[in-house]
């Protein structure tokens, strides 16, 4: 029988004895060592650790929240689900609905949603509306939509999203045996570090100061207005005017934090630093909060004591952006002796 968080964190966890889980056995992802990164980056042995949330079902950290949204909108007899979505939001609604027996309607902007995602989404059995439009266009049609039609919105604006991503920060204080001292993370729409922040100070007293990065073409709260037209190779943080922003800020704020912004070639540096280093392969906009860390401890920030990056996808989600790096390859006959 699968068995996924909201069994493991029912008592923390806004579920009664009606409320039908709808899981695929999501939570539990790998906390990896990450040494030589931290050699890389000037830190000690054992300080910096990578939180791999592409082992969830679906290949992201999505599928925290969406396993209690999806629950919750069966509970609540909700006719269908929607969501406006850069991919992974939609690959994860999918599924879970799919799941619960639910029609899904995912709204995605067109032409920019990577291949693994989109694929996802067709395959779980959405129906698919693409906006010609950013995600920001896409997300108002969405909310336009639900208003309307009687299905639940699945975005992080859903509170039981919130409540389902905060687990992430309970796994990690398991994992470490205590919070740590700095987190590590991409920002979008700001969901998911107002969740953590959330979950780790549901935990106790001692919490880690909550460091978040946003690509530059697309730094709504580092600019501290919205970006009408983001622009990133990351698609997953490709957002202008985030829904969670307040909560955001406000968790920057509480733990001393910081929200700064990574360039392009700084988040991509990260991306291929985590794959030819670590083993360790995300897609893109997971590599945003590494490249923050790196970003900082060139300019010499000091990061004492233990530090967890959140790699929020699995690199198989966008299969295009390896391809454009230069690779040497070369074609060998059988038989021929082989120099190395």
């Amino acid at each position: 029988m699968i068995s996924g968080l909201i069994e493991r964190y029912r008592a923390r966890l806004p579920v009664t004895p009606a409320t039908p889980i709808v899981t695929l056995g999501e939570g539990g992802t790998p906390l990896v060592r990450a040494d030589r990164l931290a050699a890389r980056a000037g830190l000690k042995e054992g300080s910096l650790y990578l939180k791999c949330e592409g082992a969830n079902p679906t290949g992201s950290f999505k599928d925290r929240g969406m396993t209690l949204a999806i629950s919750k909108a069966l509970e609540d007899k909700a006719k269908g689900v929607l969501c406006a979505s850069t991919g992974n939001t939609a690959a994860s609604a999918a599924a879970y609905a799919a799941r619960a027996g639910l029609p899904c309607v995912v709204f995605l902007p067109k032409g920019a949603v990577a291949a693994g995602k989109l694929a996802q989404s067709l395959m779980y059995g959405a129906k698919i509306l693409e906006v010609r439009g950013n995600f920001d266009e896409a997300l108002k049609t969405a909310l336009d939509t639900a208003r309307s039609s009687g299905f639940t919105v699945v975005n992080s604006s859903n509170p039981w999203r919130i409540e389902g991503q905060k687990t992430g920060a309970f796994e990690i204080i398991e994992q470490l045996g205590g919070a740590p001292d700095f987190q590590f993370m991409p920002v979008g729409n700001a969901g998911n570090i107002t969740a953590y922040w959330r979950g780790y100070s549901e935990s106790g007293p001692v919490r880690p100061r909550m460091m978040g990065f946003q690509a530059t073409g697309a730094a709504p709260l580092v600019l501290g207005r919205p970006v009408l037209n983001p622009k990133t190779i990351a698609t997953a943080i490709r957002i202008g005017n985030p829904v969670s922003r307040d909560a955001a800020l406000k968790a920057r704020e509480e733990s001393n934090g910081l929200i700064g912004k990574v360039s392009d070639a700084e988040i991509l540096a990260a991306y291929r630093l985590l794959a030819s280093l670590e083993g360790v392969f995300c897609e893109p906009s997971s590599a945003a909060g590494v490249a923050g860390l790196l970003k900082l401890r060139r300019q010499g920030f000091p990061l004492p004591g233990r530090s967890v990056c959140i790699l929020t996808g699995h690199g198989l989600k966008d299969p295009d952006t390896p391809m454009k790096f230069h690779y040497k390859r070369k074609v060998v006959s059988p038989g021929k002796k082989i120099r190395l």
